[in-house]
């Protein structure tokens, strides 16, 4: 059944009226939760399966100690940032998400990199090892994620660790292009970048293959207009660098 916006309120307040300060929303078809700006002494909040994406509403529950996120649709670490504010936070179970990609470790160290406070994530106690481990192999996530049409789970914006998709996209334009049968998508044809210098897109092999496979993903996702819009930056990129060799001679 699903539960209204007010349904959810009320429950809420229900709860911390009796002193147990839990909500319990689990299943309830919930993509808003916006009332959670309403609900600064929630102790518990249990929102597994559900459609959630957007954790900023989170940040003013400040007495918040569990958080049951598993299974939504929270598709970048980087809404990890609004769960920095809370100092109380111990037990995060964030399974099961889009955000947690295909390395595992990876997932956890950036998780405990930014939250040390955890005690429990994803119904594994944390220890001092990985919480040690975690400040070399986790991303610091420094800023709120960018609201885009594609999101990806490892398409971080934090901080000095991510480069700007655009800059990305430009060292690829050859691998993209040579992918254009699998992605079954239209690009505008090479030759229109053709005066351009080969050495900047010859980088592409300077890349990590997942760099280049996150990239191709996103792509996939893409209808014309924004490839369009794509290529644009591509070529404004390649101008600007074509631009600076020449000034550089």
């Amino acid at each position: 059944m699903r539960l209204s916006r007010a349904a959810v309120l009320a429950q809420a307040k229900a709860a911390a009226l009796d002193g147990v300060r839990r909500l319990n929303c689990w299943g309830s078809h919930l993509t808003d939760i916006s009332i959670c700006r309403d609900l600064p002494n929630i102790e518990v909040i249990t929102f597994s399966v559900n459609g959630i994406s957007d954790l900023e509403p989170l940040h003013q529950c400040q007495n918040l100690s569990e958080l049951y996120l598993r299974r939504n649709n929270i598709r970048s670490l980087d809404e990890l940032f609004y769960l920095k504010t809370l100092p109380r936070l111990r037990v995060l179970w964030l399974a099961e998400n889009p955000c947690c990609g295909p390395d595992p470790h990876r997932y956890r160290m950036t998780v405990l990199r930014n939250l040390p406070c955890l005690q429990k994530l994803d119904n594994q106690a944390v220890t001092e090892e990985e919480l040690s481990q975690a400040l070399v192999d986790g991303v610091e996530i420094t800023a709120p994620p960018a609201r885009s049409p594609v999101e990806n789970g490892w398409s971080s914006t934090a901080g000095a660790t991510a480069e700007p998709q655009s800059q990305l996209l430009s060292c690829c334009l050859e691998d993209t292009s040579k992918t254009q049968d699998e992605l079954d998508m239209k690009l505008v044809p090479r030759d229109k970048y053709s005066s351009f210098s080969t050495q900047e897109t010859d980088c592409s092999c300077k890349k990590s293959n997942n760099v280049l496979d996150a990239i191709l993903l996103l792509m996939k996702e893409l209808d014309a207009e924004e490839l369009e819009i794509i290529q644009q930056t591509v070529a404004r990129r390649l101008q600007a660098l074509q631009k600076k060799e020449l000034q550089e001679e």
